[in-house]
């Protein structure tokens, strides 16, 4: 795990909190903690975290309105969550409900008595594989067409914009010098297209892939996309609702193609 990682733990019960907290830290972790919820949102808005840590607050319910809550921030609904419920006989006073425990979305549901030895090992591996930005190469010949998609990858904890080109030729550039793992490649550039670039970039540097963003959403582009290597494509009209979802398929190697009116 590397140092310097940020982690929230949320618990009102100071034991468990400060033997995590002294365990994290001896690991260099930088760690705050939070008793409730109103802090807990706090703590994720001022320190902005890389994990967290949810156990068990009061009013009973708390824990999962901070779930909640994360989920639905568009700048932290990525943000890895491990919940560590109390022992299996206080759960019916203080601990996750079973319909909470159901609906959560986490990397991780522990009850305890757990082990530190046991618990620090997970976090660290968590979040060595979580922490792994996907490097992003934006390619559009408008500058506020990639000012804006900057500003939307800028708010994922799972992205970075490692450059930008405003043609197909500079795209293939700076795919040599920035290694990006995905590059989004619009179609109609100057000097060189997205389609003649992305051919190049697909046989030349095998570990980026493409993903096609463009106005001109009919078929036939879909397949020319196809042919010269890209992995997605998506319609500039659909951009705001599936330009994450298709940046994050097309890292982990599947194809994805939205629907073409």
């Amino acid at each position: 795990m590397e140092h310097g990682h940020r982690i929230l733990i949320v618990d009102d019960d100071p034991d468990f909190t400060q033997a995590l907290q002294a365990a994290l830290e001896a690991k260099s972790c930088s760690v705050v903690t939070a008793s409730e919820r109103r802090q807990a949102e706090g703590m994720v808005r001022s320190h902005e975290p890389e994990l967290v840590v949810l156990g068990t607050i009061m009013p009973r319910g708390d824990a999962f309105l901070i779930h909640q809550w994360l989920k639905q921030s568009l700048g932290f609904s990525n943000l890895p969550i491990i919940v560590v419920n109390t022992p299996p006989e206080k759960q019916h006073l203080k601990g996750w409900r079973r319909e909470e425990g159901m609906q959560c979305e986490v990397e991780d549901f522990l009850s305890r008595p757990i082990e530190l030895t046991v618990l620090v090992p997970r976090i660290e591996k968590l979040l060595d594989r979580v922490t792994r930005k996907i490097r992003v190469l934006v390619v559009d010949d408008h500058a506020v067409v990639r000012d804006g998609i900057r500003a939307v990858l800028a708010l994922q904890h799972d992205m970075q914009v490692v450059g930008e080109a405003a043609n197909g030729r500079e795209a293939i550039d700076k795919t040599g010098q920035f290694l990006p793992d995905v590059v989004l490649m619009d179609i109609v550039m100057p000097e060189m297209n997205g389609l003649e670039a992305a051919k190049e970039i697909c046989q030349q540097y095998q570990q980026a892939r493409v993903l096609m963003l463009t106005q001109y959403d009919d078929e036939e582009n879909v397949l020319a996309s196809q042919q010269v290597g890209a992995l997605g494509f998506i319609p500039k009209t659909v951009v705001s609702s599936q330009l994450l979802n298709g940046i994050r398929s097309v890292y982990e190697g599947k194809k994805f193609i939205c629907a073409v009116n």
